[in-house]
């Protein structure tokens, strides 16, 4: 079966207006829709760094004890969090390509590595 969500502990924590922090977490893969959509959105037509914020808000479906994750919760975040939600959409998102099989040529060990076409290295 086809996992859909992935669960997340953040590196440092969402702070709410309470004090109350919050650490885990739920994100679900992205559908078309995620990523066409935020593009009509008037704050991503003025800065388009801000469709990461908007891409993350929906598809953050939990995060800790909070009722609703919206653009404002992950502008709150701190850049560490910000960048590990931004790297483990990649990840769970991502087509499998950017990891290669390779053999050590001492030992003869199979194992994988990152790189490739839509890893950006190359």
């Amino acid at each position: 079966m086809l996992q859909t969500e992935f669960p997340f502990t953040l590196p440092k924590g969402y702070v709410d207006s309470e004090g109350t922090l919050h650490r885990e977490g739920t994100m679900r893969l992205a559908t078309a829709a995620d990523e066409l959509l935020p593009a009509k959105d008037p704050r991503v037509r003025q800065n388009e760094a801000y469709l990461t914020v908007i891409l993350l808000a929906r598809v953050v479906v939990r995060l800790g004890t909070l009722d609703m994750i919206t653009p404002k919760v992950i502008e709150g975040l701190f850049s560490a969090d910000f960048a590990f939600l931004q790297s483990l959409y990649r990840k769970i998102n991502d087509s499998g390509e950017d990891h290669i099989a390779v053999v050590c040529p001492q030992c003869q060990h199979s194992f994988e590595i990152e790189g490739g076409p839509s890893s950006g290295e190359g």
